[in-house]
């Protein structure tokens, strides 16, 4: 004797086995998010981004990343005084926490690399990302990335590590800072 399935044990069979494979590809999917996340953050970590782009607070040790304010760059409002002058062999200065740069090029400011939409990275996609630190240009297309961001040495990672490091910064909180554009020199030499 033969066994008819009704088409409705069938349809259902493909849905349950559809669904299941969905599930299955989500969780690869998600794990595999997750790890490219670790990759950016051991990357990120390893390179000293914070150095820069993170301000930093007066610890019982002396100067410490703030990490209420994460990579979010050279902090709005912050007021300097004009940098030294260039003496003898000497050619950079930095602010004391380090967001703030000054040399022949003028005064660059760490940039916010969290994804705040319209402070940070937020409207960045991961090709803009990768096209900046390849060409050395903001957003990739526009104002060079000035000194003291080594994005000629960055540039040597792999597609893989870049866009591990652009998925890391794109997990880290948000925080909207507005960070000054850069001086020229011709400007900064007028003050």
């Amino acid at each position: 004797m033969k066994r008819v399935i009704p088409a409705a044990g069938i349809i259902l069979a493909a849905a349950v086995a559809v669904t299941a494979w969905q599930g299955t590809s989500g969780k690869r999917n998600q794990r595999a998010h997750d790890e490219r996340v670790a990759r950016g953050n051991y990357l990120v970590s390893s390179i000293g981004c914070s150095d820069c782009h993170t301000p930093k607070k007066m610890g019982p040790e002396g100067p410490e990343v703030d990490m209420t304010r994460l990579l979010s760059g050279h902090p709005e409002g912050t007021e300097l005084p004009d940098p030294p002058a260039a003496v003898g062999p000497w050619m950079a200065s930095a602010s004391w926490d380090m967001t703030a740069w000054a040399g022949p090029w003028g005064i660059s400011f760490a940039a916010n690399l969290t994804p705040d939409q319209n402070t940070g990275l937020g409207i960045w996609t991961e090709d803009m990302f990768l096209n900046a630190i390849r060409k050395g240009r903001h957003m990739g297309v526009s104002r060079p990335i000035l000194p003291p961001m080594p994005w000629q040495v960055f540039r040597n990672f792999t597609d893989e590590d870049l866009k591990a490091i652009f998925a890391y910064l794109r997990s880290v909180p948000p925080v909207h800072n507005r960070v000054p554009e850069p001086v020229e020199p011709q400007v900064m030499a007028a003050n």
